[in-house]
């Protein structure tokens, strides 16, 4: 099976250095002006989740493990998976035309990006997860550990 898939845009950050993991800062979604009447109506919604393309994923091995936790790699957050998909529930800020600014994507200027979707799912009922678990070894780098690799500070703000 062949699947094709065509970018309707781009990330587009304040600084282009910026850290993208930091997700107080603002950047933009530029569409194709074309699609500007896609648009109508998203201001209404205070999230979206942007789908995007992770462009610069080194894919010179097969991703199987996650190198870090050695868990499998769809039980981890990575980048690296067979398919480069990126997702991101972000923050509405504005939209002027064919661009939108939003807050929190974790994507680097220039990602490509495939699709938005507005959260939350709104098909009969909300779908607003409030009660999670996550594995161990997140919870170690959330909260800290022995080897202090993220303090609960870093992951608060």
């Amino acid at each position: 099976m062949k699947i094709q898939i065509k970018p309707i845009g781009y990330v587009a950050r304040i600084d282009p250095q910026e850290d993208e993991r930091d997700r107080s800062l603002v950047a933009k979604i530029v569409l194709e002006e074309a699609l500007a009447p896609a648009l109508d109506g998203i201001e209404e919604w205070s999230h979206i989740y942007v789908i995007f393309w992770l462009d610069r994923v080194d894919r010179t091995d097969p991703p199987v493990l996650h190198h870090k936790t050695g868990n499998g790699i769809f039980a981890a957050r990575s980048p690296i998976h067979p398919n480069p998909i990126g997702l991101t529930l972000v923050e509405v800020l504005k939209r002027e035309r064919h661009t939108l600014w939003i807050k929190g994507i974790d994507a680097y200027d220039g990602t490509p990006v495939l699709d938005l979707k507005p959260y939350p799912d709104w098909h009969g009922n909300l779908q607003v997860v409030t009660e999670f678990r996550i594995p161990a070894w997140l919870d170690e780098i959330i909260h800290g550990s022995v080897s202090g690799r993220v303090s609960n500070e870093t992951t608060n703000n």
